[in-house]
């Protein structure tokens, strides 16, 4: 049974009631973000029940030791942490000397929690019943600013209805905090310094080994009965800050509390100067004020929505799941800075560690090129150029020589930090990711400029890397790769996963191509890179001589390619056969269990086949859905939206849709019991997919969009906007059809079910 509490509403996540059991998905569900920064919806006041709290400052990072394996050659020493900051959020209130807590009051009536995702913020309220006999009533607003992104801001209003009593609210910063996921329970900050001025804080701390700087601070005042309150002399401890502001509130008196806070790192400012930066940005939006500062941010997503909303009509759960996809995926990442990537919980948990996955390449680059302009995309293809010595350096640790490059399952800076063995030694097939979004980077931007400044050189890297990874078989007469995981991590260790194969015979060709090509148009580059890499015709013979020979497991019994080389000699039974107790597999089964089943985690072989669908004709597509599906559990975020998309292609838009609400409410309905953990952000770029080249049929083909729109059952209609090459195209498709607005200066042409269409700026085309 999946939860089913947040209340369905197109434009706001919704939870009415207190229940204790499930604060911890709330406080994930109700997560904010601004790309620079990001925090889990913990309460302010203090609360002594089951919690996790967490708050996370972009690109700052702790290399913990890992717990297993770290003596084998070439093994990560450590698993880089999304560390868990210095908590600013903090308001502690005290009424007649009793602390306000939901854990421990008699009664909590009209609770409500409220994520605005159109104009970005997060609201609670309630009415409590504390032990003492005192009734409360609170409405607390949050938000992070998108426009001052070191800054988030709290208005806490508290209200008392049955009696005249003495209140006590304290402000407080702590940098006291543990990861929820500690490997070996090391303090993971140095608090270095610890500054009170009036009603502001300050604490400066740096994280251990990696020794990122930071000045965590806030600033706050207080009202009541519309008179000010002044805080008394501010508290210190060696890891806490605190303000007290004390007033008598009369029976129906309200008591407002107005806090900023945030970061300043020393990734933006001198490390010497963090305080100093931190009081120029309170200065500046102390001068704004709380109501000021939110209809900034009600103007700053007001106009990410005007381009990457996806609007549905006649299906609220729909609506509501694929909004919430796209506001976390704009909270978890900007575009502002090549320095940062999306990390697969973004700020909203801690599990997996890092912030680079092959999820970026794979999934998210789509979305951010069709919603923003293509320096975005630019910018996370620059991030992977950046790290090429480093890639170089990893595959170097493995024994990979002359300039090969694996780039990492899970980095923050470049360098391996996964620690599992079979997924850090064997999961390879991630470099193919990379060189794929190079290619759709400029199939959908039409920019080639990348390909000679940066990304030859990645391209080359990778090609060397799979053609000294893959061996020749005297018994089969063809090269093979031995030895990996594929993306469908419930299995290990196996030999010639198609998917792999695949990818790594397409990079060999697709490098070999952009050598030629860059050759011929971009000479001055071609000369350097050659210079650089040391490139011989010779060795591309090799490569090419290495793609041409590839061997791919086949069936000719059942008409498919063989995930791996072992998978018929598995028991075959479909996932309709097993019992829904024993579900999710990774939950309730051993691994060696899973290893040994049929069970795939997310789409594999059929990964293949939507990266590459041109190159299979749709009964092969078909052919292959029928086979791999039926054995899939759908246990990674990753895999409903692709197989949504494969099954809107193959008509099949009753299947697609279902898919389509696994990917869009991943989260909200819980589907996988672990929301508590974090958010999965990556995978919600592939519900965007879903919707674009599933239903809508969105492809590049011969340089021009097209779409094959369909609709399902349950919808009115939907619509999206495309920022195709500087162009904004809205697509409408209804019952009726599907119709097309172009905003520009040119006209363009399109293709729709096969018939060109020729746009003109400020025409609507109904196709």
């Amino acid at each position: 049974m999946n939860q089913d509490y947040i209340v369905p509403d197109e434009w706001s996540i919704i939870e009415e009631g207190f229940d204790k059991n499930r604060v911890k998905s709330s406080e994930s569900l109700f997560s904010i973000g601004n790309g620079a920064m990001g925090q889990r919806a913990n309460f302010e006041e203090t609360y002594s029940g089951p919690t996790f709290q967490g708050s996370y400052i972009a690109g700052v990072y702790y290399p913990d030791k890992t717990r297993v394996g770290w003596w084998k050659n070439g093994y990560p020493e450590y698993f880089a942490k999304v560390l868990n900051a210095p908590n600013w959020i903090g308001i502690d209130i005290s009424i007649d000397g009793e602390p306000l807590d939901l854990n421990t009051c008699t009664k909590v009536d009209n609770y409500r929690r409220e994520l605005n995702m159109k104009e970005g913020w997060y609201q609670r309220s309630f009415e409590a019943t504390m032990p003492n006999g005192i009734e409360v009533k609170a409405v607390v607003t949050r938000f992070l600013s998108l426009k001052y992104d070191e800054v988030g801001a709290i208005k806490y209003e508290l209200e008392v209805l049955n009696k005249d009593v003495g209140v006590a609210a304290m402000p407080y910063l702590d940098s006291g905090i543990k990861n929820e996921d500690s490997n070996w329970d090391d303090q993971f900050w140095n608090t270095t310094n610890i500054v009170a001025d009036g009603s502001r804080g300050f604490i400066e701390a740096h994280t251990m080994k990696t020794n990122f700087a930071t000045c965590t601070f806030m600033m706050a005042t207080a009202e009541a009965h519309n008179e000010q309150v002044k805080p008394s002399s501010p508290q210190k401890t060696d890891t806490k800050v605190s303000l007290t502001f004390d007033t008598a509130l009369k029976k129906g008196g309200k008591l407002t509390v107005i806090k900023y806070g945030g970061y300043t790192v020393d990734r933006n400012h001198d490390k010497n100067k963090l305080i100093e930066a931190a009081n120029e940005v309170l200065d500046k939006v102390s001068a704004i004020g709380f109501d000021g500062l939110l209809q900034t941010q009600k103007k700053a997503w007001a106009d990410i929505w005007q381009m990457s909303d996806i609007a549905i009509k006649g299906d609220v759960k729909a609506q509501q799941g694929i909004r919430f996809n796209i506001f976390q995926l704009n909270q978890t990442y900007l575009g502002t800075d090549s320095r940062l990537n999306i990390g697969p919980k973004g700020f909203t948990g801690e599990k997996y560690g890092g912030s680079t996955y092959w999820d970026t390449e794979a999934y998210c680059i789509p979305f951010y090129m069709a919603t923003k302009n293509q320096e975005v995309a630019r910018r996370l293809l620059k991030y992977r150029y950046n790290h090429l010595e480093k890639a170089i350096e990893n595959a170097q640790k493995l024994g990979f020589e002359n300039g090969a490059a694996l780039y990492p399952m899970v980095t923050m800076n470049g360098e391996e930090c996964h620690n599992e063995w079979e997924i850090t030694f064997e999961e390879i097939h991630r470099n193919g990711a990379i060189a794929f979004a190079i290619y759709n980077y400029f199939r959908f931007t039409g920019d080639y400029s990348y390909i000679p400044e940066m990304g030859l050189e990645v391209l080359i890297g990778i090609a060397r890397f799979w053609h000294q990874r893959a061996n020749f078989s005297e018994h089969k007469g063809q090269y093979v790769i031995l030895g990996v995981t594929g993306p469908n991590e419930y299995e290990n260790n196996v030999n010639n996963n198609w998917y792999t194969n695949y990818i790594a015979k397409w990079c060999i060709e697709y490098a070999i191509e952009q050598l030629e090509k860059v050759k011929e148009g971009y000479p001055d580059d071609y000369k350097r890179i050659i210079g650089k890499t040391h490139l011989t015709e010779t060795e591309t013979e090799k490569w090419k001589k290495v793609a041409d020979n590839m061997y791919f497991p086949y069936s000719k019994e059942h008409g498919v390619y063989l995930q791996q080389d072992g998978f018929l000699d598995k028991e075959l039974i479909p996932v309709s056969e097993l019992p829904k107790s024993e579900r999710p597999l990774n939950q309730k089964w051993s691994w060696d269990r899973i290893l040994r089943s049929p069970y795939i985690k997310q789409a594999d072989t059929l990964q293949g086949f939507y990266f590459f669908e041109d190159h299979f004709t749709k009964e092969e597509l078909r052919k292959h859905f029928d086979f791999y599906e039926p054995f899939t559990v759908h246990e990674s975020s990753l895999s409903p939206c692709v197989h949504s998309i494969q099954a809107a292609k193959l008509g099949r838009m009753d299947q697609a849709y279902q898919f389509y609400l696994r990917t869009s409410r991943l989260d909200l309905d819980d589907y996988n019991k672990e929301v508590e953990e974090g958010l999965h952000i990556t995978s919600m770029a592939g519900t965007w997919m879903s919707i674009v080249e599933g239903f809508a049929g969105m492809r590049i083909i011969e340089d021009k969009l097209n779409f094959t729109p369909q609709l399902p059952e349950k919808w009115e209609a939907y619509s999206f906007k495309i920022n195709f090459r500087n162009r904004i195209l809205k697509v409408t498709v209804t019952k009726e059809g599907s119709s097309y607005e172009l905003t520009g200066t040119e006209e363009m042409s399109i293709r729709v079910n096969g018939q060109r269409v020729v746009l003109k700026p400020g025409e609507t085309i109904q196709a």
